[in-house]
Parts: structure tokens; sequence; C-alpha cells
């Protein structure tokens, strides 16, 4: 082994090997268990970022432990086209050669893509490999391949054919700058600094207000959709208006006649109590509008601009003519913002224009875009989810599919039970082609190709057909993920044997637009030998959102994202400012990130590897909640691998050519110490297993640092050397034994977590240890709790060791007494101190730096003594000639003071009513941890004077 860890020279060449050898393989082998997880395919727009790596470790962690675990273990690997994005950064790429999509036409910009694609789309794969990911690269998929568009080009037509699917004029999250409908989850919602507009509309024929007004005030955020209001609300209670229902008024700038309608949507505590309704431009309008069967008005384009003629539909989505369709000609392709404050000016001229107030209000962003989305009426096509829902619904609460933690069920209830209708079309050029063509007279032929269509429907090719121009949804592909991935529609062997998978590891944040999905449709297109619908996997394990150091959402709009391999590799400030500000979606952002950048990494990112990079993510991994990222963690962590791989040199160095007593015909004695080690080493097997088989990634890297920091390195080492020093062949030979599959199996252990290291220091091991067969630590079995090798009198012996060492040490740094003084110490062992001491003795004196031990008893006269009780004896330490007593008095005096002072600091901020009240509860906590901690020391300072006095007595 090199002297110094470097994982920069193990790593990338032990990655390449598992490949090469085919350790990651899975097989058709029905003999072993099968055990599944499908990755959640990251977009193969960029790179993939600390939440990627986050999720990457959980899952690598549970593969390898499965694996080791003697299962045949299948972590499917792949990747989603991302429509909306991997089509911006293509039409951005084309854009600096001056030219548009429409130059190139559909098929031309598609090749345009795909030839992007096989130039970045490895950047993934290659950060998959670098994190230590053993995926079966030979069953890589891509949304977009030829096998995953059949299946989701099948999945459309049979649920059309079932009459799962319909087309309709339908309100939509518009954005204005892509062109194309967007989900929710695309939309950022932003509390922003507004205006309320008080207009006043006048009242027809006549009619007035209770307080004899002709005409009525409506409150609204946005003025241009005065221009598609088709009714007025007014709440049914509200005694203030309510007479007016059925009643009209002339809509200002147009003249449009429209009614005043009764509609609980109306708040009588909110604005003025009237409310304008724009039913293609506002969701809830739009729910207010079919309620009523109110004509919906369109008055914007595809780009936010103001249409030079209405389009006027019914709330059945066909085209209407209650209303004209002209607009007044100013407007016509005006932008929507300007047009708004045009508005507000005409309504100013016309004496309309009650009052403009500042006002807070949350608007609907893109996040890509960052443009304000528009809801906006247009064709798209709708999956009816209600009967999809069902049995995805009982899946869950039969417990077949079970959520860890379990708290995320209600989550997934809660959208389950009120889930829309969802809208699967977008208008988009790359993606699946929503396989659906229309005649002149726009009638709808589903099918698999033109060919099939006019075959099914006998038309003739004189009569023109055109396929949809939309794509589907990216979520609607990637919602067959678990099955399409294994080769449905076939019936295939991988089918049979990895699905369902066994847990699915994703964000709480996608429960909706991925998990749930998953679970309706495979349950509507899976079914086992009997019939009965097959749910996608049997867990659900939600991670936290791996958030900043400061707790924000990790961004490329940001800046604050950390690419994993610049943790893996470092990387210098100028770099890192480059890339981060380079190749924005918003470019204005780029001077603020860079000044963020270089404030918060001064001097870059140091190379850490990759395995403190997934420790550190794994002792973060407490299920569900939300982390944040501490890169000081991380240096513990990659201090941590460097003490195991030191620590495993002193193994060797103690072990190679000599006798470890695995060819030895002699039986081995082991010591107290041995046994000790044995013991720890197989609580902590039992710990680390409950712990990966119930998802506690957290506890398990805690398990594993705590058995090789402190007890492997920090104390079973040092109580080796005197035997390795002093002790007989016998004794040697069974320490030496010990040490090597001690640490061996520790290798196993922690193997899942960092395999690197591991495997790196195991082919070191290997050579040592004859019974191991197998040319890599992945593939060997993971360590199971073996009762033989615990023995609890030996845990009892050590652990008393350890509080014997550690007291002399810490009466040493209470008394200011060097390290290396010798001393003679005193111990009363009481009848019910079942310690082995004489076989303890040199370990004794060796490692607490002692010339002697005394046993005494308290009849003995014994001088004064610094004492301390370690379980059922005491340790004494005659203190006389030890330390000069007047300048210890002088010191403890010294220290006591500055500790009653602190004291009296924290009493005064406690026994403050503004601070108590105000400071938030953590810091007043914190204050008060000092507070106890103070008077704990403050307790020791006392007894140590009282100690020091007597010697000066």
């Amino acid at each position: 082994m090199e002297k110094t860890y470097k994982p920069e020279k193990i790593e990338q060449i032990i990655y390449q090997i598992w490949e090469e050898k085919g350790y990651f393989k899975a097989n058709y082998n029905t003999f072993k268990t099968a055990y599944s997880i499908m990755i959640p395919p990251p977009n193969i727009t960029g790179n993939l970022h600390m939440g990627h790596a986050f999720q990457t470790t959980i899952m690598d962690t549970l593969i390898r432990f499965e694996r080791m675990k003697g299962k045949n273990v299948l972590w499917q690997v792949g990747s989603d086209h991302a429509g909306i994005a991997t089509q911006m950064i293509v039409e951005r790429n084309i854009e600096k050669e001056g030219k548009t999509k429409h130059c190139f036409g559909r098929d031309g910009f598609i090749d345009k893509i795909w030839e992007w694609k096989r130039k970045s789309g490895g950047n993934i794969t290659q950060q998959l490999r670098r994190l230590g990911a053993s995926v079966d690269w030979d069953r890589e998929r891509f949304t977009m391949d030829d096998g995953f568009s059949s299946a989701t080009q099948e999945a459309f037509i049979r649920l059309y054919e079932e009459n799962l699917l319909y087309r309709s004029k339908s309100l939509v999250n518009w954005d204005p700058k892509l062109c194309t409908a967007i989900s929710d989850l695309e939309v950022e919602n932003k509390n922003m600094k507004g205006y309320m507009y008080y207009l006043r509309y006048p009242l027809f024929n006549g009619a007035k207000t209770l307080d004899n007004k002709n005409y009525i005030v409506v409150a609204t955020t946005r003025p241009e959709t005065i221009l598609g209001d088709t009714a007025i609300a007014i709440n049914p209670k509200d005694s203030r208006y309510n007479s007016l229902i059925g009643k009209r008024v002339l809509l200002p700038v147009v003249n449009r006649l429209i009614p005043i309608i009764g509609d609980t949507h109306a708040n009588a505590e909110k604005g003025t109590g009237c409310v304008k309704i724009t039913p293609a431009h506002d969701f809830d309008d739009y729910e207010v509008g079919k309620r009523h069967n109110l004509p919906m008005i369109n008055i914007l384009t595809y780009n936010a601009t103001i249409c030079d003629s209405a389009e006027i539909f019914t709330t059945n989505g066909e085209k209407s003519n209650i209303y004209s369709t002209k607009l007044p000609k100013k407007y016509h392709g005006m932008d929507r913002f300007v047009a708004r404050k045009n508005i507000i000016a005409e309504f100013k001229n016309l004496g309309m224009l009650d009052k403009i107030k500042e006002h807070y209000l949350t608007l609907p962003y893109g996040d890509r875009s960052a443009v304000i989305i528009e809801p906006r009426l247009t064709d798209q096509w709708y999956i009816r989810t209600k009967l999809l829902s069902e049995p995805a619904i009982k899946a869950v609460k039969n417990k077949k599919i079970q959520f860890i933690p379990k708290q995320y069920e209600n989550m997934y209830f809660s959208w389950m039970h009120n889930v829309q209708d969802w809208c699967i079309s977008r208008q988009l050029w790359w993606g699946h082609r929503i396989p659906v063509w229309y005649d002149k007279e726009g009638r709808i032929y589903v099918g698999r190709s033109e060919k099939e269509v006019r075959r099914k429907n006998n038309i003739a090719p004189s009569i023109s057909l055109n396929q949809d121009s939309d794509v589907l949804d990216t979520w609607f592909s990637s919602a067959l993920w678990t099955f399409a991935t294994q080769g449905w529609p076939d019936n295939t062997k991988a089918l049979k044997i990895f699905h369902p998978s066994n847990v699915l590891v994703s964000g709480f944040d996608i429960i909706f637009f991925w998990v749930a999905r998953m679970i309706m449709m495979t349950m509507h297109f899976i079914k086992d030998q009997d019939k009965k619908p097959q749910i996608p996997f049997k867990k659900v394990y939600m991670t936290g959102l791996l958030r900043d150091e400061n707790g924000n959402k990790m961004s490329k709009s940001k800046g604050n994202i950390i690419d994993p391999i610049d943790i893996i590799d470092g990387i210098d400030l100028e770099s890192l400012v480059k890339k981060r500000c380079n190749d924005m979606m918003q470019p204005k952002l780029a001077k603020k990130i860079e000044e963020n950048t270089r404030t918060n990494f001064k001097n870059g990112i140091k190379p850490y590897g990759t395995d403190a990079l997934r420790f550190t993510l794994a002792a973060m991994a407490s299920t569900g909640r939300d982390i944040n990222w501490n890169i000081k963690r991380l240096e513990g962590y990659r201090n941590f691998c460097n003490k195991l791989w030191n620590a495993s040199r002193y193994v060797l160095m103690n072990t190679q050519h000599q006798d470890c007593g695995s060819e030895s015909t002699m039986q081995l004695v082991y010591s107290l110490t041995d046994k000790w080690i044995q013991s720890q080493f197989e609580l902590t097997v039992q710990k680390i297993n409950a712990y990966l088989n119930n998802y506690r990634l957290d506890m398990a890297a805690k398990a594993i640092y705590e058995f090789i920091w402190n007890q492997f390195c920090d104390w079973y080492l040092e109580l080796t050397k005197p035997i390795l020093h002093k002790g007989t062949e016998i004794q040697q030979r069974a320490t030496r034994n010990t040490l090597i599959t001690v640490l061996e199996k520790t290798l196993r252990l922690a193997h899942p977590i960092i395999p690197y290291i591991t495997e790196s220091i195991w082919q070191n091991v290997k050579p040592l240890l004859k019974e191991i067969k197998g040319d890599t630590i992945m593939l060997q079995s993971f360590p199971q709790y073996n009762r033989t090798n615990f023995n609890q009198s030996a845990l009892n012996n050590i652990e008393w060791v350890k509080m014997f060492i550690t007291s002399v040490r810490n009466l040493r740094s209470e008394y200011n007494i060097a390290p290396a003084k010798p001393l003679s110490v005193m111990l009363i062992l009481n009848k019910q101190c079942s310690i082995d001491f004489e076989t303890n003795r040199e370990i004794l004196i060796s490692l607490a730096k002692l010339d002697h031990i005394k046993l005494v008893t308290k009849m003995d006269q014994l001088p004064p003594c610094a004492t301390v009780l370690i379980d059922k004896a005491e340790l004494l330490i005659p203190m006389t000639g030890l330390i000069n007593t007047r300048l210890e008095l002088n010191r403890l005096e010294n220290e006591t003071r500055r500790i009653q002072n602190e004291i009296k600091r924290v009493l005064n901020k406690l026994n403050n009513e503004n601070f108590v009240s105000r400071a938030p509860k953590k810091i007043v906590e914190k204050e008060q941890k000092k507070l106890e901690s103070y008077r704990e020391k403050l307790m020791k300072l006392e007894k140590q004077k009282t100690t020091v006095k007597s010697i000066v007595k």
C-alpha cells in the first residue's frame, strides 16, 4: 500500500476493472433471489448535481449490500430525454449561429438534438462511474431509444382504445417564451410586490347599487385580461350587492355586456367583493365559468401579446359567436404588460379608475424561461386519471407499497384522492410525437403509423392526413420507467425476474409527478399471472432535498449548485466561476452568481475523493428530512478515510510475512483484547445489518465510523502494541490473526458505502487469508452476526480497561501533569468488581504510562489523592510531589473566576425578558446549555481545589 491515501490513484482504475470484469451485471438465474432498483433517470441536459450524488450513494449502498448478500441484483440505469430543457439548450446553441429551429425544419432540428446528445449526453454516465455506481451498463436505456419509444407509443394507443385518453380545449400553464404547456412542477411561485387596480364597471339599463351608484368597483391585479371578461361574480350572501345578481354591466374598453352572477368564489371580505371572471385566463375563473356555462374568450397569442381577433369558445371547447371577436385595434400585437399600462391609462381617461394600491401577490414563473406563466386555453391531450388512481390508492392502503418514512403516505393520499385529469401533451418538437392523425374535418385517427391508420380506417391515399404536431409530456414516458426498461410490451425474462422492483429512491417533491403516476400506469398495464395489477416497486424511500449551507434549494439559477466531480477531483476558483456562469438559462444572474462564488469559495474546492463524498452523503441521509450541505463534515470524513488507510497499513506491517494463524495447526489462544474487538465487531455487524435493512444509512455510517475510528483504530490497535512488542509467540499469533481477520471483515462491512478504499485495501489483505476466494470484495459475503464470536466477559473487561486509561489521561489533563510523566497509582477493587485485573495489568501500565499499580483497600492509610470512580473500583493518584500546589491553586482560582463571570453573563441574558421572548428558540436553548456546562465545570474546579488543598495540609 502507498504510504499516503491518494484516492485519485485508485478510484478510476478500480472502477474500470469492475466494469470490464462484468461484476455489475445481472443475470437470469432464477435460483437466486432477485433484487432490483430502477434509477430515477437523470435528464440528459447536463451534469449530475449533488442531489443526484446523494440519491446515487443511497441506491448504490443498497445495491452493493444486497449483492453481497448473494442476491441476483439489477440496478437499471438510463436517462430521460428532458423535452423542454433539451430543446432549449439546442435552440440556444443554434441561436449563436444566427439561426432558429425553423431554419432546419422539424426533422432537421431533431437531427441537431441527436447530434448534441452524441456529444454531450455521455457526461452523466461518466459522472455515475466516478461516483462508483455499480449499475448494469449493458442494460442502459434512454427514453427516446427505439424500444422505449415503441413502449410509449403503445401505452398511448392502449389508453385511447380504452377511452382513458381524450382531447379537450382546456386551461393550462402556458409558458409564453417556450410556447408550450408546462406542468405545475415547472412553475416556481414567487412572492412579489405589485399593484391592485380598482376599476369601475358601469351598470347597464339604469341599475343601481344600494348606495345609489350606477357602477360597481372591481379589484384586479391583471387589468389586461379585462378584454376577456365574461361575467362579474358576487357572493349570494353579500347583502351589499346580491340584489344585482341577474343584471348586467357594460364592460369598458370593449363595450361588451356581461352578466352579474352569484358564486361563492367571490369573497365579501376580499377586495371589493365584486370579482371579474375571465374563464380563458385564470384557473379559478375557469371553474366559475364551467359552473355557470360562461363563454371563454382567449385574448392572448402564444407569446402573450394581444390577439388581433379574440377566440371565443363554449365551456365544451366549441367555437361560439355569442360575442364579437373584435378587440380594440390599438392593442393588437401589444405585449400583455404594455397592454396593462395602456388599459389603466384608458380607464383613467374614461373616469373609471377608482384607485391603485400597492399589493403583495404570488406570481407563477417558468423555472426555465424565468417569465411569468400565463393560464391559456389550448387543445391538449388528457388522461382520465380518476379510474387509474383507485387501484393505486388501494396498493398503498393495503401495504403492497410502503412509503419510508410513512408520513409521505398522507401526501400521496391527499393528491390521489383529489387527482385531476393529466395533461400529457406539449407543444415541442423534441419528444415522443403523439401517434394521432387528423383529416381536414379534424377527425381523430390513432395508430402506430400513418400506414396503419389508413389501413385500419380504410382511408384512401388521396385523402390528406396530418400527424399531431405535439409531443408527449416527459413525465408520461418516465411513468413507464419500471416496466418499459425491461422490454414491455413484450413479456420478457427481465420483466418476470426483476419486476416489480424492490425500492424506489426519490425526492418527496416529485411524489405527484412521478411516483404516483408510475404506480397508476404500472398497475394499469402490468398484470401478474393471475391477471391482477402488478405494482412497480415494493417500497418508496423518500429522501429529503439536499440544500446549500444556508438552507436554500440548489439550482443553476441561484448559482449554488455543486458538481460532485468538483468535490471528488477539486476545482480552482476561476474554473468554478466559469462553470457556474457559462451557458446560463438566465444570463442576467451571472454577475451575482460570480460574486457569491468568489465569496464562498475563495480558494476553489480541494479534492476529497469519491469515498469521502459518499460517506458524507450517507451520514446525512436521515430519512425524509431536508439536509443542509456541510463541507466541514466532508473534511471530517476525508480524515476518516485517511484513518482507515493508515490503520490498514499498521495492520499489514504487523502481519505481512508473519504467522497469522491461518495456516497453523495450533489452536489460537485469543487474549481478552482480541475477544473484545471480535465482540465489538459482532455488535456492529448486528447494528449495520438492521440499519441497512431499514434504510437508515445515516445510522449505518455512524456505526461504521464509531467502530473503525473509536474501537478499532483508537483502542484496539493501541491495545495490541504491548502484545506485539512483548507478548509470547502464541499471544502474538492470535493478535495478528485478529488484526487481519477483523480488518478484512470490517472492509466488507464498510464496502457498500465506501467501495473504492475498501476494495483497494482488501486486495492487499486477501493474500494473507488463504480461506478467501474470489477476485473482488464486492462479490464477497456481507458479514452476518456470529454469536460464537461474542464474549460478554471480554467486553466488560476491556471496557473497564478503557475507562481506567481514559481516567488517568483525564486526571493528567485536569492537574497539568505531563502526558509522558510516569505515575504510580493505587486501585481499590470492591468485591463486586469482576474485572480480571492481573491479566490486564501490563496493558494498563503500558497505555496509561504508569510506573506501577498498587492494589490497596479503604482500611489502608492513604496519602492525599486525586480520585475517580471506575465502575465498581476506585482509582487513586497520589498528588504529593506531582504538582506545584501554589501555582496549581492559582490557576484553578483564575479559572474559577472566569467561569463565574461566564455564568453571570449567561444568567443576565436568560433573565432578560426581551432576549428570551425575541431571540430564536435555538439561540435561547444554546445559552441554557452553556449555563449547564459552566455549572458542571465550576463543580469540577471546586473538587480539584479541595484535592490540591489537601496536599498542602
